[in-house]
């Protein structure tokens, strides 16, 4: 298995791309990895006994480029160059943590989308209570979709939940205001009827306040809200946390019962953080794409060739090729 990854891509890249590649390396030494970047940068990260590919370039796209003119004007750009080595056949899956509109137009437009889906869906596995998680799709690639759209989008979840996830018949719930039927607008009452004939195991709508209480394994809406949810859990997440902290800290018995409790809340923190899942898969391209978390660290970086790896053992991209054309 070959896995190319754009290593000038996130935060903290080069460094904390190779630590993870590393850590991925001694974890699965089946992988052929190729780092897309500059070697000046690269080189000096790996140990002795590195066997990487280096595919050497000095041209990256910025988080502030607008994405589809950089994707099209800056053709050495390590994102680029990783995109095509999937096109040209010389690797099966590619990640990075860089500019989220960029991965989806060299995913789109170098890369190229699975024969029969209309767009591309941006999926993350988000943590759920019980620890199972679920996987959340569209969070991003499309502002505006279509009931049909929806309906691929929930398709290819139920795959990935399957395969990759190894969860049997999926529970697939549409994001909508209320649980009744003939609740939310005509994008969701349409999707409703077309998801509740689709070979997959459709529960019905879920209100975003039920998401995290493990309420369907996936769960569909349009690119708009589902960022604009997605952005509000990590936003919560983040207050809490920061909130107990403050109260933690606030006395010197409360800072005493902290140290007890330390490792519990360390625990609860790790359930609590999607990159633990992996990144976010772009779902309906014609090879795994994943973009990881643009502030990822080593562990998120393996996580995500974790994902990448498996998404290619489970043939997932053929799955939704065939499970499109049964449709």
């Amino acid at each position: 298995m070959r896995i190319v990854i754009d290593a000038m891509g996130g935060d903290h890249a080069p460094e904390q791309v190779v630590l993870g590649v590393l850590e991925a390396r001694r974890s699965f030494p089946d992988i052929e990895f190729t780092l897309v970047g500059d070697e000046n940068k690269i080189r000096p990260l790996m140990d002795n006994i590195s066997s990487f590919s280096i595919i050497h370039t000095n041209e990256i796209i910025e988080a502030t480029d607008e994405p589809v003119r950089a994707v099209r004007r800056k053709k050495n750009a390590s994102m680029v160059l990783m995109a095509s080595e999937v096109k040209e056949g010389r690797a099966d899956a590619c990640i990075s943590a860089g500019n989220t509109g960029a991965l989806m137009a060299s995913g789109l437009f170098v890369v190229g989308r699975i024969e029969g889906i209309d767009r591309p869906a941006l999926a993350p596995t988000l943590p759920t209570i019980d620890g199972q998680g679920f996987v959340f799709l569209d969070v991003g690639a499309n502002a505006e979709a279509r009931p049909e759209h929806l309906l691929q989008f929930a398709i290819m979840g139920s795959v990935y939940a399957e395969k990759v996830r190894k969860i049997t018949n999926p529970r697939v719930g549409l994001l909508n205001v209320g649980t009744e039927e003939k609740k939310g607008n005509e994008l969701t009452k349409q999707a409703f009827t077309l998801l509740g004939d689709a070979p997959i195991n459709f529960v019905g709508n879920v209100e975003a306040r039920d998401l995290l209480e493990g309420v369907a394994d996936v769960v569909v809406t349009d690119g708009f809200t589902g960022n604009v949810a997605l952005k509000t859990v990590e936003g919560t997440a983040m207050a809490i946390f920061s909130m107990l902290k403050k109260e933690l800290m606030s006395t010197f018995t409360s800072k005493l019962a902290t140290a007890v409790i330390k490792p519990q809340l360390v625990n609860l923190k790790n359930n609590l953080d999607y990159s633990e899942y992996g990144g976010a898969g772009l779902f309906g391209l014609k090879a795994p794409v994943i973009k990881a978390h643009g502030s990822s660290d080593s562990k998120a970086f393996f996580n995500a060739i974790r994902q990448a790896k498996e998404m290619v053992e489970k043939e997932v991209v053929t799955t939704i090729e065939n499970t499109i054309k049964a449709e």
